[in-house]
């Protein structure tokens, strides 16, 4: 055995030196895992920026089985999507992993959003890793909206009218470029048509190279801890950080944990509650486009209703449109709106503590208003108000709040 082993070691080394002369694959593990040096203080707030990339793998696998099955054509793409339901091996659960993926997968950039201005990760030297964030989320929304209008159920045509036709408010260009975006006079085959090439095709490419660019620019930079400390500041004579470990093992354990975590609660969604109750999948999509029968209300689904609310908020369409698409380009400043010396809310005074709360709650209930048929106009207002407050007086509190000591080292 010694003898034979011999030979296949030596060879097995020979492709190895071979591979690594021209691909450098033990470069990039080095530098990318072994020897990317990670804060030793992470806490269960860091699962969520790999679970994001665990789902967008989910997606990206389960749309190329669909898309296998799935004809992108007005009289026919409803009975595909229940072709694939009823009739392809499997098909209910690949259909059912790609649509609450697609829940799941906003549920955890929320929470990972969240994290990022719970511990100022977006603070220099971070601004492009959260500015490439911030545009990761939206064309996630592109991408998400595109694919909902696929089955071409009676939620999908409709949603898809109520969409498109918010461009009709930009002035002098608005019915042209519904037109435009349509590809008809109505939504019909053409709309279909682009939606289906750009949810396939243009948009997965520009989701993935974002987020290679994302995990670039971190790792050039390095990880964010929840002391808001600069590991790189204290290091042994070797030239390693203090406070730090290798990224592998430490964390891709912990990270096969989590995801373990997460794939049993998606497993008991996908199997149990596929619908989200009509938050996921909505009841009406389960019925044939009809261009001439309009549901009794037609709501976004959950991750895209706190921005609806917004929009609901404004009387005048083209106002509204403006401050809807501002709530979500406002993100792309925070890292100069918040002054703040320091970066965790861990040292921050109560006023910054109180007032992400605040934040989030109006989150959270615009979200609920966004869902609801009867939303009060005052209540919607309300929020929508503490929404953009958050932000606008951002500058002005964490100028002048108190902060506390920040340790030199990460504490446990």
């Amino acid at each position: 055995m010694s003898k034979a082993a011999g030979p296949i070691s030596r060879g097995v080394d020979a492709v190895d030196d071979w591979v690594n002369q021209r691909a450098s694959v033990k470069s990039f593990y080095r530098q990318h895992l072994s020897e990317y040096w990670a804060p030793k203080n992470f806490n269960l707030w860091y699962f969520f920026g790999s679970l994001s990339l665990l789902v967008l793998v989910n997606q990206l696998l389960t749309g190329i089985f669909l898309t296998m099955h799935y004809k992108p054509d007005a009289e026919h793409a409803f009975a595909s999507v229940e072709y694939i339901m009823r009739d392809v091996e499997w098909g209910w659960l690949i259909r059912y992993m790609h649509s609450t993926g697609a829940s799941l997968f906003f549920a955890v950039v929320y929470l990972h959003m969240f994290r990022a201005l719970m511990y100022g990760s977006y603070k220099k030297p971070r601004e492009l890793v959260w500015i490439l964030g911030v545009a990761i989320f939206l064309i996630l929304m592109a991408e998400s909206f595109m694919g909902y209008v696929l089955p071409w159920g009676q939620m999908s045509y409709w949603g898809a009218q109520v969409i498109i036709s918010l461009f009709g408010a930009v002035p002098y260009v608005g019915e042209g470029l519904v037109e435009w975006i349509r590809g008809d006079y109505f939504v019909a085959d053409a709309t279909l048509n682009r939606f289906f090439a750009l949810h396939v095709v243009a948009l997965p490419m520009v989701l993935v190279l974002l987020v290679v660019l994302h995990l670039a620019a971190l790792h050039e930079v390095g990880s964010n801890n929840p002391d808001g400390v600069d590991i790189k500041a204290k290091k042994d004579a070797k030239g390693r950080p203090l406070d730090a470990v290798p990224f592998h093992p430490y964390y891709t354990v912990k990270d096969i944990f989590g995801a373990g975590v997460f794939l049993m609660i998606a497993a008991f969604i996908v199997f149990f509650w596929p619908e989200g109750g009509g938050k996921f999948l909505k009841p009406d999509n389960f019925v044939m486009a009809n261009p001439l029968v309009t549901p009794d209300h037609i709501p976004p689904v959950w991750y895209f209703t706190p921005f609806y609310a917004i929009l609901q908020a404004i009387p005048d369409k083209l106002l509204g449109v403006i401050t809807m698409g501002v709530a979500v380009l406002i993100l792309f400043f925070v890292p100069w709106l918040d002054r703040s010396p320091v970066r965790s809310l861990r040292y921050r005074s109560w006023v910054s503590r109180v007032a992400l709360g605040i934040f989030v709650v109006a989150f959270v209930r615009l979200g609920m208003l966004g869902l609801s048929q009867d939303s009060s106009t005052f209540e919607l207002r309300l929020w929508t108000f503490v929404y953009f407050a958050f932000f606008i007086l951002m500058p002005v509190w964490t100028s002048f709040e108190k902060t506390k000591p920040v340790p030199e080292r990460v504490t446990s």
